[in-house]
This record gives structure tokens, C-alpha cells and sequence, in this order.
């Protein structure tokens, strides 16, 4: 301890606050890897089989899993980890003039389902990511996905919430926090692009 700092001082805090973080998400990751790898698995098929017939991927979600719906987009369109053909793969998040037309004439729990609607076909996957499996918007985009013929992927939190029903394939992270199902969420679109990779 430096000279000076009494025990429980703001650099004792720190380290505590970081090995709490860390150990938070090993053990949420070691829960996860310990699960049925099943619904990843078939959600790697799923959009294996959509690309191999000509579909595509649209992908959207609110706030840090609209990052994540961007990552996800941009390493199937460019590359995870080896050179390939570019998979056709879409974000419903990065266009804001649309997102807040939509939001303004809509309202915002359409502007998901408002670009599904436009953009999806039969044969294409939705992959709709959230948290708490409640995002009202996500839950239309899914809804409008079902309507139109598209396959659908749910990527959650918690208990999965609404989502879970409106999903073809549920990939859950089962806890209440955000931030750790969130870097849960990273590492298996991670796993999602290595598996697509390796099968393509």
C-alpha cells in the first residue's frame, strides 16, 4: 500500500472495483460455456442455410446491443478472422435520419419494424438483441420479421423476457445484470462468426 493511504482509501476501492468486474464476468462466462451450445449452434445453421439461398442478415437492437448488432454485421461483411466472400448482412440501427422518421411519425417502437418491413423477405434472418428480452421496439421488429416470412434469433438476458416467444432460436445469458450480459453477448457473436466461418 503507498505511503500515506489508509486501508479502504479510493485506491483500495479501485482494485476492488476492478477485480469484482472481472470476476463478475468470468464466472457468468463460465456459466454460459457450461450451457446447451445448442441454440448457438442453430443459430450458425440458420444463417448459414439463409446465406447459402440468397438471404440475408438484418440485425438491430437499442443502445450497447445496437453495437453489438453493428459488430455483428461488420464481421460477416468484411471478416472475423479469414478472408472469405462477404456475407450479406444489414444493421437496422445505423441510419439515423430514417431511425428518427420513423420515431417521429411511428413512433419509436416501430422504427425496427418499419425497416423489416421494407428490407426482409422470406428466406432472410432477424436477429433482434436485448437484455432484458423486453425492448418494445425489438419486440415489433421480431413480430414484423414473423410476418414476413423471415426466421428469427433472439440474443437475451435474464429470463428472455417477450423475446423468447417470438424467436425460431433463443440464445439466453440467464442474469439480471447488463453490463455482464452484455460482454456475454460479445463473446457469442464472436463464437456465432467463427462457427459460420469454419462451416462457409
Amino acid at each position: 500500500m503507498p505511503a500515506g493511504e489508509r486501508p479502504g482509501g479510493p485506491a483500495e476501492a479501485v482494485r476492488a472495483t476492478i477485480a469484482r468486474a472481472f470476476a463478475e464476468t468470468i464466472r457468468l462466462h463460465e456459466r454460459v460455456a457450461a450451457m446447451d451450445p445448442a441454440p448457438l449452434l442453430a443459430a450458425a445453421d440458420l444463417l448459414l442455410s439463409a446465406f447459402e439461398r440468397g438471404g440475408k442478415l438484418l440485425a438491430f437492437g437499442n443502445g450497447g446491443s445496437a453495437a453489438d448488432a453493428q459488430h455483428l454485421v461488420t464481421e460477416l461483411v468484411a471478416r472475423y478472422t479469414r478472408v472469405r466472400r462477404a456475407l450479406p448482412a444489414v444493421t437496422l440501427t445505423a441510419d439515423a435520419s430514417l431511425m428518427t422518421a420513423v420515431a417521429n411519425d411511428f413512433g419509436y417502437e416501430q422504427v425496427f419494424a418499419r425497416q423489416v418491413a421494407a428490407l426482409g423477405r422470406p428466406g432472410d434472418v432477424a436477429v433482434g438483441i436485448t437484455t432484458s428480452g423486453r425492448s418494445a421496439n425489438v419486440l415489433r421488429g421480431l413480430e414484423a420479421a414473423r410476418a414476413g416470412g423471415l426466421s428469427t434469433v433472439a440474443l437475451t438476458g435474464g429470463d428472455g423476457g417477450p423475446a423468447a416467444a417470438l424467436a425460431d432460436v433463443h440464445v439466453n445469458v440467464p442474469d439480471p445484470s447488463t453490463p455482464r450480459v452484455q460482454e456475454v453477448h460479445r463473446t457469442l457473436l464472436h463464437v456465432l462468426c467463427e462457427l459460420i466461418e469454419q462451416k462457409l
